[in-house]
């Protein structure tokens, strides 16, 4: 009997500098997002210049994939000049289309810049299909949705729009609607919407009542571990992994993974593992199983907790950060593979945390790749013997048994 088979969806990873982008299409991403030198949500990411967007455009063009830039803050009138310029520039540089929330922008991009495909941004906080149906008819090629819309609804929403449909399946939750919020603008009097949050809901707080006689009463309790517990209203990061078949059945076109201000480490080992999974169930969903390994991998890079966020319910208080944390993260990025010769067996590394002689690292590539090994020797850039590689971008070799390839990462246990 021949295998099912069901539409590819797009997995869409976070690029935030030019090397971010080649790790991510590397790693298995089908397209990635970036940022320009305006308009974009992320002021603090490693921005492209147009000439860097058209490198980047042209690497991921001769491999099959896509890119697209973020130009999605809410405007003030100040930012409106030059709007169509910056627009023209992005087109002319061989993007495949800017993912944009602002109206204004929005008709700036479509009548200015012809030719250059829109996506509608999260921030638009789009929830029905009326709403797509609408950006549809303005022109817009794809929707964002926003992240409170659950799979339920994006069946619904589906069997009403043949517009692409595009979600988050991945990283940080943003305690705001769709992230606008004016938390950092109060606090920080720096502009969430306009490329400035401080993050402010990720800061402990103290809590107290406001009685009548002027004393304060702290509010606070204390947690599993005896301490004071702080208030917070941070929530724990997304993680569809485990339900990869509910979004490709529930017809979303595009898998967006979260984080352009991420690490490689982050990028590249989310990349692969989602790319992985849904090249697993669009070749043999009859047969497709979730593979325990996907799981524990993204626990290597997870920064918080994780959950499903909206898709199966509104978060209860067991998806904020409180108390102990369940679950840590225990690796370390520590190198990146430059050459391995095969005669020798010896592997040639470009050092980016700490290592040395006794630890144990995993190597790991595209499509999954992986294997650990002890460090027995360990040589510098002059072929003298050294006990570690302290310095930052060191480059370095040692005996390495199974062959790997350039380009491939290595982590460290931290225990």
């Amino acid at each position: 009997m021949q295998n099912i088979k069901v539409k590819h969806p797009e997995v869409l990873a976070p690029a935030g500098t030019p090397e971010k982008l080649r790790v991510a299409i590397d790693y298995g991403a089908d397209a990635v997002y970036i940022g320009g030198d305006a308009y974009g949500l992320r002021s603090r990411a490693g921005n492209f210049s147009f000439d860097e967007m058209a490198a980047g455009a042209a690497y991921a063009h001769e491999r099959g994939a896509k890119v697209y830039v973020a130009a999605n803050i809410v405007a003030h009138e100040q930012n409106l000049a030059g709007a169509g310029a910056f627009y023209r520039h992005v087109r002319d540089a061989g993007i495949d289309a800017v993912i944009v929330s602002d109206p204004s922008l929005i008709e700036t991009a479509i009548t200015e810049a012809p030719g250059l495909k829109v996506h509608l941004s999260t921030q638009a906080s789009a929830t029905n299909y009326e709403t797509l149906n609408f950006w549809k008819n303005e022109g817009l090629e794809r929707v964002v949705l926003a992240r409170e819309v659950g799979i339920d609804e994006i069946k619904e929403i589906r069997q009403h729009t043949d517009i692409q449909i595009e979600a988050f399946i991945h990283g940080a939750m943003c305690i705001g609607y769709s992230g606008r919020c004016v938390l950092s603008n109060h606090l920080s009097l720096r502009d969430a919407n306009r490329g400035g949050c401080a993050q402010n809901c990720r800061w402990k707080y103290d809590l107290f009542d406001l009685p009548e006689n002027g004393q304060k009463r702290e509010l606070m309790g204390h947690g599993p571990d005896g301490q004071l517990e702080k208030f917070s209203m941070s929530a724990v990061d997304m993680s569809m992994i485990e339900h990869i078949p509910d979004l490709v059945d529930a017809g979303v076109d595009s898998l967006k993974i979260e984080g352009r201000m991420k690490t490689i480490h982050y990028v590249s080992t989310v990349a692969n593992v989602y790319s992985t999974a849904v090249r697993s169930y669009c070749a043999d969903p009859e047969h497709y199983q979730l593979d325990p390994a996907w799981v524990d991998e993204l626990w290597k890079v997870a920064q918080r907790e994780l959950s499903t966020g909206f898709y199966y319910g509104v978060p209860d208080e067991n998806f904020q950060l409180f108390g102990k944390r369940r679950r840590m993260p225990r690796y370390t990025f520590v190198g990146q593979v430059l050459a391995y010769d095969k005669a020798s067996k010896q592997v040639t590394v470009q050092q980016r945390n700490n290592f040395g002689i006794g630890d144990t690292v995993e190597f790991y590539g595209p499509n999954f790749a992986h294997h650990s090994q002890k460090i027995t020797d360990l040589y510098d850039d002059q072929n003298q013997p050294i006990d570690r590689a302290p310095h930052a971008m060191q480059v370095v070799h040692f005996t390495c048994a199974q062959a790997v390839q350039p380009g491939d990462f290595m982590r460290a246990n931290e225990n």
